[in-house]
C-alpha cells in the first residue's frame, strides 16, 4: 500500500506556521479570556485543530481560519469556565466565594491597574465589538484580516470598531470614574 499523496501542508512547513502563529492565536486568546492559562489551553487546542485540519486549510485562507477557531475556542472556555463557577457556586452555598485582594496602593503600579480596568472594560464588551477590538487594537491585525476573520464586510468591521471604542470608554469610565473617558 503506497500512501497517499498529501495534499496539505508538509510537517516541515507545518512547523513554520506554527511558530508565525502560535504567538498571534495565544495573544488573542490571552486578551479575551484575561487568564494566561486558559489561553495556553486555547492556543494548544487550535493547534491541535489545525494539524488535524492540515489537509483541507488553505494557506491563503490560514489566518482568518486561525481567528475564528481561535475566538469559537475562547468562547467554549468561558462556557466551561462558567460552568464550572456554577458548580462551585452551588456546593458551596454555605461559603461565601472571595475574589484575591488587590494589593494596597502604594504597591500597586499605575500600569497594572489600568491593564486591571482595560482587562475588565474588554470583558464587558459584546460581540462582536470584543473581538474586533481585540484583534484591532491590541493585536494589530489590519482591518482586512479582522473582516475574513470574522466573516464580516469590511465597512462592517470599521463600523463595529467604532462602537466598540466608544462601549470601551463607556466601560473604562464606569470603572475608573471617568478617569479615562
Amino acid at each position: 500500500m503506497h500512501p497517499r499523496p498529501s495534499k496539505g501542508l508538509t510537517v516541515i512547513h507545518f512547523e513554520s506556521l506554527v511558530n508565525r502563529y502560535r504567538g498571534r492565536i495565544y495573544g488573542y486568546a490571552c486578551h479575551y479570556l484575561g487568564d494566561a492559562e486558559e489561553a495556553a489551553d486555547v492556543t494548544q487546542e487550535v493547534l491541535i485543530r489545525m494539524w488535524n485540519r492540515r489537509d483541507d486549510i488553505e494557506e491563503s485562507r490560514l489566518l482568518g481560519w486561525v481567528l475564528r477557531v481561535t475566538k469559537n475556542a475562547c468562547i467554549d472556555a468561558i462556557r466551561k469556565r462558567n460552568a464550572y463557577q456554577r458548580r462551585v457556586a452551588t456546593s458551596l452555598e454555605a461559603v461565601e466565594m472571595k475574589s484575591d485582594p488587590a494589593p494596597g496602593p502604594d504597591r500597586e503600579a499605575s500600569s497594572n491597574l489600568f491593564r486591571e480596568r482595560l482587562g475588565a472594560a474588554l470583558r464587558a464588551l459584546d460581540e462582536p465589538y470584543r473581538s474586533i477590538v481585540i484583534l484591532r487594537e491590541i493585536e494589530e491585525y489590519k482591518y482586512e484580516e479582522i473582516s475574513e476573520a470574522l466573516e464580516l464586510p469590511l465597512n462592517t468591521v470599521k463600523v463595529y470598531l467604532h462602537r466598540g471604542r466608544k462601549a470601551l470608554r463607556k466601560e473604562l469610565s464606569e470603572i475608573s470614574g471617568n478617569e479615562y473617558a
